[in-house]
Order: C-alpha cells, then structure tokens, then sequence
C-alpha cells in the first residue's frame, strides 16, 4: 500500500505556521528599518559618511556588550516569552521616531539610540527563537523548518528593502517607520497564539541546591543501611538514591556539587564549548571574519548608490531589493546542494564560490551600470543565506538541547561582535578614500573570510556532523559536556 506523502510544514503545523508569520513579518520591518534608517540620516540630517556608518554599527552593538549573557538568560528564561518581550520593544521604539519627527525632537543622536535599544531587542529575540526552534518540531522536520525561515526571511527582505525605497519616496522615511512598527505588532500577535510550552526550565542555583541535598541524603542512607535495624526496603532506597545521583553527577560540572552556578560560569561554559570543539571554533571565526567585512559593504552601500552613482531614494530601495532576491535563491538552493555535495562542500560553495560574484558590485556605474551592483549583491546575500540554512541545521543537531541557548548566543556573540566594527571600518574607509575604493575593499573581504573554512577540517570531509564523537557512547563529550576522568587524562 502506497504511503501519501506528508503535507508541508507549514499546513500541517499550526504552531510553527505562527512562528514563521511572526517572524516573517519582524524581517519585512527590519528590512524596512535598514533602508529608511540611513536615508533619514542622508536625507532629513544630512549625515556624515561616518555617522551613517556609525548607526549600523549602534544596530549591532548590543551583540559584543550583552550577547554572552543574553544566552545565558535565554536558557533560564520561557523562550517565547522572552521573544514577546523582544517584539514589544521594538514596536515602541519604531514607534517614537515619527512621533519625535512630528514634535520637532529628531537628531542623529535619537536614531543612534533607537538603533541601540532594537539592536539589544533583536540580540534576545534570535537567541531565544533559534533556541526556541527545535523544541517546537521534530528532528525531522528542523531541516525543511530553517529552511522555510530563511526562505521567508529573504522574501520578506526583499519586499521590505523594495518597500522601504518606495516608502520613502513616497510618505517620507520618517513615517516608513510606522509600517516597521506595524510589522512588529503582526509579530506580537502571532507568537502570543503560538500553544506550544516549553518544560520548566531548571535554573542552575535551584538544581545545585537540590543536588547537595540529594547528594546529602544519599550518604545519610547509605550510613543507614550499615545499621543492624535498616529493613531491606530502606537498603533499596539508598540504593536508588545513590545511584540515581551518581547517574546525574556524570552530566553536569563537579564544581555544581559544592557551589551554586553563577552567570559568570555560565558564560565561561559557553565560551569553552566555542574553543574546545573545532566544528564550531571554525565556523564561529568564520563568521566573525565574514561578518566584518559584510558589514563594512552593508554600511556604505546606500551613500555609495546614492553619492556616487547618483541614484535616487526609491530606486536605491529597488536595487537593494532585486540583489536581495538572491536571499531566495539560497534558500532554495541550501537543502538541494546538502544533499548532492554534503553539508560540509555545501557551505564551501556557498560561502566562497557564491561571495567571489561580490566583486561586481563596487563597478557599478549610472544607467545599464548599476546591473553590476545588483548580480554582485545577488550571489552575496545568495551564499549568504544558504550557508546560514546550512549552518543553522548542523547547530541544531549538533548541539545538546539544553546547552543550545548559550551555544548559540556565544557564537552569535563572536560573529556579530564584528559586525559593528565592519560599520565602522566602513565608514572610516568612505571618509579616507571615498565610497568605490571603500565598496573594492570591503567586497574583496568577503571571499577572503573564508581562506579560515580552507584551512579547517571542513576542507577536508564532505558533510559536517550531526552529533558530537562521543555522543553514541553516552560518554559527556569535551567541548559540549564535562569529561570523564579518563577523558581528562588522555
């Protein structure tokens, strides 16, 4: 008997088709925010080169200042509440520039503020939803899932940068800003109906405490059962219990035994997972390597269309949009090229093959000309995409559940940290040498990033793993889980 084939994701899972609408709608905003943003600075204040430079980096600056902790929180706090949280932030930030505008109050001074308090929004909003991501779905369904979000993230980007031209020619940037916030209301509602509920999260100084005193009552037991009186039932319970703590000893720090965890702890944790396995050392270099140079590209394109090759405000939005497509494309193409070449090749592909197309971009020039910054811009944000679906999935089956918070938030941590010093190098560029020598050197950067990949074991195996090398054995693994005495020795 023929098996039907199971719907899509999105049909069949209510819960995820919520999260994948509130999120898809929080993109289309962002994309909306990142080219009204700095056409507000151009066009209302007259910015500097600089100082737009300096607005992307504020943007990205709660990831260096608060991204360790931020994972830490997300593993002890409801994720879905956390991400409610994010949303609602942000809608009343977005919100108070029109208004500001209306009373006469804007500066550069409150965009660089507003851009820092969203900025801190988005660090515990995509902690929280990448950790939030496989609990709501099966291991099965996690590879079509990523790809669906980021599939939709690169529509959603695409319309909104497209939007965010025409807005602003239209309405003006300032009130662009409504529809951003207006986005991030969608937002609330849908991830308020999501039913799914995470267990209880265990907060580490409760489980420390609870651990000492099971600890306690097991050595209490066993004294017992050496006690002429101790009945054959009570011997079975001191049994149980020592050995039930024993069982728990072997997963957690045997520093947790003696002391409560504390935040600091918690963070080195996170960072030794980071440095001790070479899976997700490499591809956290990677990305702090990529991401500067990204950056550096993503801050000086619009005074570059704008200033240089003397584009308008809607059709900087329009161009922006098409490159954006490629978003589509390597979402698309992720799950396919995996599965033909092994992960491992895919993101090799992606990541330098597709960025390598990044140096048309800067040749752009007025009238047939600017088809050079849309074909480099595509195949950027092109491999851009569909090495994250790739990397996403490897993270998600690669890291235990209960450490994928910090995990996650520790590499963002170390990938987003350059992100807004490439804003700023950027800027500092366009100011020295001017817009199209700063595009040449910044484009140039973003296929060199991944000599790293090249000189790491990815270079050298065709898929990345889905598990840790110890995993199958049940042994803790170095890196992800405390070692064994044995571990510790060799």
């Amino acid at each position: 008997m023929r098996i039907p084939p199971r719907r899509g994701l999105l049909l069949r899972h209510r819960d995820f088709r919520l999260l994948w609408c509130g999120e898809t709608a929080g993109k289309f905003g962002a994309a909306v925010t990142s080219v009204a943003i700095p056409l507000i600075a151009v066009d209302r204040l007259d910015a500097s080169t600089f100082e737009v430079g300096m607005l992307t980096a504020a943007a990205w600056l709660p990831w260096l200042l608060i991204g360790l902790p931020a994972g830490v929180w997300v593993d002890r706090l409801p994720r879905r509440g956390v991400m409610l949280a994010s949303a609602a932030a942000s809608l009343l930030l977005y919100t108070s520039l029109p208004v500001a505008a209306w009373l006469g109050l804007l500066t550069i001074w409150l965009l660089l503020g507003v851009a820092l308090l969203a900025g801190t929004a988005a660090v515990f909003f995509q902690t929280a939803y990448t950790a939030y991501l496989p609990g709501l779905l099966e291991p099965a369904d996690q590879a079509e899932g990523n790809a669906k979000l980021h599939g939709s993230a690169s529509a959603a980007q695409l319309v909104g940068l497209g939007s965010g031209g025409v807005i602003a020619q239209a309405a003006g940037a300032v009130n662009g800003m409504l529809v951003n916030a207006g986005t991030f209301a969608v937002s609330l509602l849908c991830l308020g109906r999501i039913r799914h509920r995470e267990p209880a999260t265990p907060h580490p100084d409760r489980d420390a405490h609870t651990m000492s005193a099971d600890t306690n009552r097991a050595q209490t037991t066993s004294a017992d059962t050496n006690c002429a009186h101790t009945t054959s039932a009570d011997t079975n319970r001191a049994r149980t219990i020592s050995s039930g703590t024993e069982r728990r000893a072997c997963t957690i720090s045997p520093d947790t035994n003696r002391r409560p965890r504390t935040m600091s702890a918690d963070i080195r944790e996170g960072l030794a997972l980071i440095a001790h396995d070479p899976w997700l050392r490499t591809l956290s270099l990677f990305s702090a390597a990529s991401n500067l140079a990204l950056m550096g590209y993503q801050a000086i394109r619009v005074v570059f269309l704008v200033r240089t090759v003397g584009l308008s405000s809607g059709a900087v939005g329009a161009l922006v949009a098409v490159a954006s497509a490629g978003g589509i494309l390597g979402a698309f193409l992720a799950r396919r090229v995996a599965d033909r070449f092994g992960t491992a090749r895919a993101t090799l592909v992606f990541e330098l093959g597709f960025a390598l197309a990044g140096l048309l971009a800067p040749a752009a020039f007025p009238g047939p000309g600017t088809a050079l910054f849309v074909a480099g811009g595509f195949f950027v944000v092109a491999g851009v995409v569909g090495g994250n679906v790739v990397k996403a999935g490897f993270h998600q089956r690669y890291c235990p559940p209960d450490l994928l918070g910090r995990i996650t938030a520790t590499s963002s941590f170390l990938g987003y940290a350059t992100i807004p010093l490439g804003a700023l190098l950027g800027g500092t560029l366009g100011e020295l040498f001017g817009p199209r020598p700063a595009m040449w050197l910044t484009c140039a950067a973003i296929p060199l990033s991944a000599v790293i990949l090249l000189c790491s074991p990815l270079s050298h195996t065709r898929d990345l793993p889905t598990e840790p090398p110890q995993r199958a054995a049940d042994v803790p693994v170095a890196g992800l889980r405390e070692t064994t005495a044995a571990d510790s020795s060799r």
